[in-house]
């Protein structure tokens, strides 16, 4: 009688799914980082991104329960076949139960798709697209930091208020450019303003003369910067090369980080003004993880990106460790479920969207007399509240919001 019913047990966990077999495979957790390593947004994210991961993973160590975690890094080289194939690999061969950071919007969609597929987790914790809690959501999919529809908002209504009401776009032509023009615009026309123009430039482009000058003939008071990375300080630092934006129009920055202001220097960034879900410097707890993280990170402050790996890594572990499953929609449930312990940025809530809630903080670049210190570069103007910041829930065409 024994062994039959042995027998009939070993057929049934046979046909059983591996991850009702084991949900912790030799009791490990395994995060991939799929991010950008050698490109124009190494910086922002990269290297400081797996950083953050390993930090996340070894502040996890001390509560996890006997879990161990395993981070994994890889470069989708700004490519979503790349992103996509690495990302299968992952999952199928290696048992990534989630994957973090996704800097390019173009990966982060492709990438937020096949974990979907795979009934992993998406920790969209660098992807600006404000799609992934739009149209395009997914109940395996989280979204950390912020998106594209709070820069434009933000930067949208601080111009307005200053009568700076007509721009013109340059644009990095990719998802991430298109849909910040997309959703900085819509402000800017419900306040009264206008867009007299826009060209879109190739990611990666080192000369913007032609662009620079044609916006400036354009007569726009504005003169809106709709990239990231290397090619937002290029396009800066040119810009102050030509006296574009000294006297006349106004050059504004959707989507700047710390790096990029760096690389620039305050004789050139100063005055701009730029919002942010992050700043090292803010207050004592982004203050003392900062440090920690730039010990030992040659001594470089870590970006928003890099903080928000860090959080969504650590909440997802905790997250699976409480509710005992790698299952993806099961996780992303209880991390909606999970009371957020997140010191670094504010969070309140993830909804129904995916979405993680939390403040966005308007800064204004320092002038070289008011820094102190390398990486004091901001100066707090505006903080916008959590249910302020973010794009209402009734009006993103989610398909998991009912």
């Amino acid at each position: 009688m024994i062994r039959p019913a042995l027998a009939l047990l070993a057929a049934v966990l046979a046909l059983a799914p591996p991850a009702a077999r084991a949900q912790f495979p030799n009791d490990t957790v395994r995060i991939g980082v799929l991010t950008d390593m050698s490109g124009p947004f190494a910086d922002a994210t990269g290297p400081g991104s797996a950083l953050a991961a390993r930090m996340a993973a070894e502040d996890f160590a001390p509560e996890s329960n006997g879990l161990k975690v395993e981070i994994l890094v890889g470069d989708h080289l700004n490519k979503p076949d790349v992103g996509v194939a690495i990302a299968r690999a992952w999952v199928d061969q290696e048992g990534v139960a989630a994957i973090a950071d996704l800097p390019n919007s173009g990966v982060a969609l492709a990438v937020a798709n096949v974990m979907k597929e795979k009934n992993r987790v998406a920790l969209a914790s660098s992807s600006a697209t404000s799609d992934l809690t739009g149209k395009a959501c997914a109940p395996t999919t989280v979204q950390w930091e912020t998106d594209t529809w709070a820069q434009g908002n933000s930067i949208a209504r601080a111009m307005l208020s200053a009568r700076l009401d007509s721009w013109y776009f340059i644009t990095v032509d990719y998802a991430l450019g298109h849909t910040l023009v997309r959703d900085a615009t819509a402000p800017l026309l419900a306040g009264g303003g206008t867009v007299l123009g826009e060209v879109s430039i190739p990611l990666g482009t080192t000369d913007f003369s032609a662009p620079l000058l044609q916006a400036q003939a354009s007569g726009a008071k504005v003169i809106m910067l709709a990239n990231t990375g290397a090619d937002a300080v290029n396009a800066v630092k040119q810009a102050a090369e030509f006296g574009v934006g000294r006297s006349g129009a106004q050059i504004g920055a959707l989507f700047m980080k710390i790096p990029d202001i760096h690389a620039l220097g305050l004789q050139a960034a100063q005055g701009l003004l730029l919002t942010t879900a992050f700043y090292w410097d803010l207050n004592d707890d982004t203050r003392a993880w900062s440090r920690r993280f730039a010990a030992r990170f040659n001594g470089r402050m870590p970006t928003e990106d890099q903080a928000s790996v860090y959080a969504a890594a650590l909440h997802y572990l905790r997250s699976v460790r409480d509710n005992r499953t790698l299952d993806g929609v099961r996780a992303v449930e209880a991390m909606k479920r999970t009371k957020l312990q997140d010191r670094l940025f504010a969070s309140t809530e993830i909804r129904a969207d995916g979405r993680v809630l939390h403040p966005m903080f308007l800064f204004r670049v320092k002038a070289p007399s008011e820094s102190t210190s390398p990486y004091d570069a901001y100066q707090l103007v505006q903080t916008i509240p959590a249910d302020q910041a973010f794009r209402p829930l009734a009006e993103g065409g989610c398909p998991l919001v009912k």
